[in-house]
């Protein structure tokens, strides 16, 4: 998608990702979680909703069958959760305000992938209903590489994929977790902290910069800062 043809900026791809970021998800992955949890008569720790934020699905779902007490198998505590977020989903995606004009003004310019945490179906589904799939040339679930963010590997994967280096691109993140995978991962950070769950303050020291909201997100400010 992108038309610029100039091959000499710093920066070549920039890869989004995408809960917290294009859709105010956060907040109904919790939901979805602990409802389960409560509807089996199990306590919903404090902590859980942050220490999730970013885990890959083996990784949640596992901290739910083992810190929460499910009992059922992880692969199906995943496979619940997943199916619950699919129907939320197709009775209103909460798509964040600017998050299609922000994808749209980022493909005119840079190549754009997608590092996300969420399941591949959730994923799929999201960038269906968005109409917004065509934009990105490659998409990743923490699912499919071995550690989930803060591990930079997600963001790697992308990037390699993508035939990119990571010092040649841009990474769009609201989490600490998040932060800390695509600052690991070696890329220049854009910050677009989550208000619901705001990311830790060293986190956030790891972004160039840190954005309000998905308007203020444009090629030049990625250019600014490369």
């Amino acid at each position: 998608m992108n038309d610029s043809g100039d091959s000499a900026s710093p920066i070549e791809a920039v890869v989004f990702d995408m809960d917290g970021v294009l859709v105010d998800s956060e907040e109904i992955w919790d939901e979805a979680r602990r409802n389960l949890a409560l509807e089996r008569g199990l306590a919903w720790p404090a902590s859980a909703q942050r220490d999730m934020m970013g885990m890959s699905s083996p990784e949640w779902s596992r901290y739910m069958h083992e810190r929460v007490g499910l009992t059922e198998a992880p692969e199906k505590i995943s496979a619940e959760v997943v199916s619950r977020l699919e129907d939320l989903y197709w009775q209103n995606l909460p798509l964040l305000d600017g998050a299609v004009e922000a994808v749209e003004s980022m493909a005119k310019r840079f190549r754009l992938g997608l590092a996300s945490s969420s399941n591949r179906p959730i994923i799929e589904l999201v960038l269906e209903l968005a109409a917004i799939a065509d934009f990105f040339e490659v998409t990743v679930s923490s699912e499919e590489v071995e550690h989930g963010k803060p591990a930079p590997d997600v963001y790697l994967e992308a990037l390699r994929k993508m035939d990119v280096e990571p010092n040649r691109a841009a990474a769009v993140e609201d989490s600490t977790n998040g932060l800390l995978s695509a600052s690991a991962a070696g890329m220049l950070v854009i910050a677009v902290p989550n208000h619901a769950f705001p990311p830790r303050i060293e986190a956030l020291a790891h972004a160039a910069v840190s954005i309000d909201s998905l308007a203020e997100l444009t090629p030049e400010l990625i250019l600014r800062f490369a």
